[in-house]
This record gives C-alpha cells, sequence and structure tokens, in this order.
C-alpha cells in the first residue's frame, strides 16, 4: 500500500468515525428526556399526553428535513454540511436545560431535530462515499451499532448522573460534549467532494420525483419506520417508566435494563449486514427478524413479575432481532446510482422516523386516558413491526454490485 493511499484510507476512517459520533450525540439527545420524564413534566406542569408531543417536536422537523438532508449532501458533500448542523443540534440540549418555559424547550427539541437530521444520513453518506460498495451493508451496521452501543452506556451512565445532579445539568452537559466534537470536525473531519453522475445522468433534484413515484421504495421505507417503532417509543421514551411502575425495578436498573435494546440492536445490526452481504439477501432477514423482535418485546408485557435478569434477556433479544431494520438503508440504495444514493437513504430515513410523529404522542395519550395502563398504549406500538414483515413479503429484492458472489 503506498503512502498516499494509506493516508486516504486513515483520513476516510477518521471521517466515518467524526460522523458516527455525530450520530450517536444525536441519538442520545434524542432519547434523553427517557431519562426523566416524570421531572421533566413536574417542571414544566404538563401531563404525559403533552409530555409525549413535546418529545416528538424532535421529529417533526427531523422527519421532513431528511429529503433536504439527501439532496443536499448529493450536492455539497458531508464537511460543509455536518459542522453546522452539529451547532444547531448542540444548541437544542442547552435551551432545553435552561428554561422553565415549556415553549422554549420545545423550541430546544426542535433545534435538536433540525441539526440531529443530518446525523445518521451524513454517516451513510461518507460510508457510500469513501468505502467500497462491497462494504456499505456493514458499514450501515457499524454506524448503527456506535450509535446503539453509545447510547446503551450513555444513558445507563447519565441515569446515575441524573438521579446525582438533575437532568437540566447532564442536558446542559450533553450539550457542550456536542460542542467539543463540532472542534473536532472542524480539525479532523477530511474533505470529500460529492460523487459526479455519469454522463447524461440526472441530477438528484431531477431524480426526486422518479424515487417519489416508486413504490419499491415507499414499501421499503414503511417497514423501516414500522419495524423502528418499538424502539423509538419504547426503548426511546416509555421504556424506563413502564418497568419501574410494572416491574417494581428502580431508576438505574430499570435504565439498564432498557439499554440493553441498544445492545441488542448494536450487535444484530452488524450480524445482519454481514450476514446479508454474504448471503446476497436482505429481504427474508428482515421479515424473520421482524416477527421475533416482536415475540420478544411482547412478552416483556404479557410476563408479569420478571426478574432484572428475565427481562434483560428478553429487552437484549428484542433488539438483537430488531438491528436487522439497517438493512432497509442497504435496499433502498440498491437500484439507484451513486450519486443520488444520500436522497435515496434520506427518504427511507424520513419515513421510518416519521413513524415516531404518530406512534410517540398516541401511546403518550392512550397512556394517560387509561391512566397509566402500559400494556393497552404499548401493544400497537409492539404491533408494529408485525405489518412490517407482511409488507415486507411484497418489496422486490434487487442484487447489486454491493453483494458479493
Amino acid at each position: 500500500m503506498t503512502g498516499a493511499k494509506r493516508s486516504n484510507n486513515l483520513n476516510a476512517w477518521l471521517s466515518f468515525g467524526l460522523v458516527c459520533g455525530f450520530f450517536l450525540f444525536e441519538f442520545v439527545s434524542r432519547v434523553e428526556p427517557s431519562l426523566a420524564s416524570q421531572g421533566i413534566m413536574k417542571w414544566f406542569s404538563i401531563s404525559e399526553g403533552q409530555f409525549g408531543v413535546l418529545t416528538s417536536l424532535f421529529f417533526w422537523i427531523y422527519a421532513p428535513m431528511q429529503l433536504l438532508v439527501g439532496l443536499a449532501l448529493d450536492r455539497y458533500g458531508a464537511r460543509r454540511l455536518v459542522v453546522p448542523a452539529l451547532v444547531v443540534c448542540a444548541t437544542g440540549p442547552i435551551l432545553f436545560a435552561i428554561t422553565a418555559n415549556v415553549y422554549v424547550a420545545g423550541l430546544g427539541r426542535f433545534l435538536t431535530g433540525l441539526g440531529g437530521a443530518f446525523g445518521f444520513v451524513g454517516a451513510l453518506y461518507v460510508a457510500n462515499h469513501r468505502f467500497p460498495a462491497r462494504m456499505f451493508a456493514t458499514l450501515s451496521g457499524l454506524v448503527g451499532a456506535i450509535g446503539m452501543i453509545g447510547t446503551a452506556v450513555g444513558l445507563v451512565w447519565l441515569s446515575n448522573l441524573t438521579d446525582t445532579i438533575g437532568w437540566q445539568k447532564v442536558f446542559l452537559g450533553t450539550g457542550v460534549a456536542g460542542f467539543v466534537l463540532v472542534v473536532l470536525m472542524v480539525l479532523f473531519l477530511g474533505k470529500d467532494s460529492p460523487a459526479k453522475a455519469a454522463p447524461g445522468a440526472e441530477s438528484p433534484l431531477k431524480s426526486l420525483p422518479e424515487l417519489l413515484r416508486n413504490r419499491r421504495m415507499w414499501l421499503i421505507a414503511i417497514v423501516s419506520s414500522l419495524y423502528y417503532v418499538p424502539v423509538n417509543v419504547y426503548a426511546g421514551l416509555w421504556g424506563k417508566t413502564q418497568l419501574e411502575a410494572d416491574q417494581g425495578l428502580s431508576a438505574v436498573s430499570a435504565e439498564f435494563t432498557v439499554s440493553l435494546v441498544f445492545w441488542g440492536l448494536a450487535i444484530g445490526g452488524i450480524a445482519a449486514g454481514y450476514i446479508s452481504d454474504r448471503l446476497s439477501h436482505r429481504k427474508w432477514i428482515l421479515t424473520l427478524s421482524a416477527l421475533i423482535s416482536t415475540a420478544f418485546f411482547t412478552a416483556v408485557l404479557a410476563l408479569p413479575s420478571q426478574s432484572v435478569t428475565q427481562l434483560s434477556v428478553l429487552l437484549f433479544l428484542a433488539g438483537f432481532f430488531g438491528g436487522p431494520q439497517i438493512l432497509t438503508f442497504a435496499m433502498a440504495k440498491e437500484g439507484y446510482p451513486t450519486a443520488i444514493a444520500g436522497t435515496a437513504l434520506a427518504f427511507v430515513n424520513m419515513i421510518a422516523i416519521g413513524g415516531a410523529l404518530i406512534f410517540q404522542p398516541a401511546a403518550s395519550y392512550i397512556l394517560q386516558l387509561t391512566g397509566g395502563n402500559y400494556t393497552t398504549a404499548l401493544i400497537p406500538v409492539f404491533a408494529a413491526p408485525v405489518v412490517a414483515a407482511f409488507l415486507c413479503l411484497f418489496i422486490k429484492e434487487k442484487r447489486h454490485s454491493d453483494h458479493r458472489p
């Protein structure tokens, strides 16, 4: 390997690591309100339903921004966009922490979602443009793993810290950590250039109507969204309080147990990416895994008086079989040229995250109306991957250059 090639490889991995760090920061900021749901509701004098709306403001801007993010990345590349986006994202938790006004807190959630919209797709963009195509599904799994493991470890640590110093200081510290990452990106994030389209190929913007008319793309996106609903609503919002209320766990034990969903997602995502690259199949891995994941999530609600060990095993396995959701992004990329891959990936992520716009507030209001009945509120959430598995049967799987023979 020549010195120049070795330097390029190092730069690619460094850039990949930094944008994965952005995704990790965004994901921690996204689910951070679950650390202190009762404390936040008391501080702002709001109900469970209003709390669900407050937290979902992140998704109201995050989801529609995805198409703009994909188009912008395809046109301008990652470096010119992810650094200012991280500044905006890191401002959100700080604003949330320093106010007693629920509307200002809502603005903080909005800013976190606005900037965070560049995190996941930015990481996939770097994976797609700086590494061989055959590595994409594996690297996609690695992106998810970094975000999930970091979140799992971070939330347990932050849960302890929240009990010690209070949620406001934890949110403030999270924002400061984001600005430290901004400095690292300014110093070390490699320059990149958008992929050049082949002669006569359409630009990402001109290709957008065709993408939006593509039935296969819509199916992939809806499957991705429904598959991910339990992560967004249970692991990302109400899981901790459900375990405290229904199973009698302490705050720290509940957060640790829920964090195992993210450990499972991380390992399951990497395994699914590697296996699907080897077998050249995505569809059947997705279908079977969605059903198995649902079974384990449902068992958490259906089986009473479980030990921490039993709950931990169930939630880890629920997350492990939820990990193959990452394959929907590899499926979306297949069939489209590299020059518009960012737009295709962003579209799927937009719809995937969009599910939280419906299910987070809906579950929160059902919880409020039923007087805290988590089973009633969460059964529709856990049923969503079953619908995803059914719809997955209708997706036509394409063979692509990133499949190994």
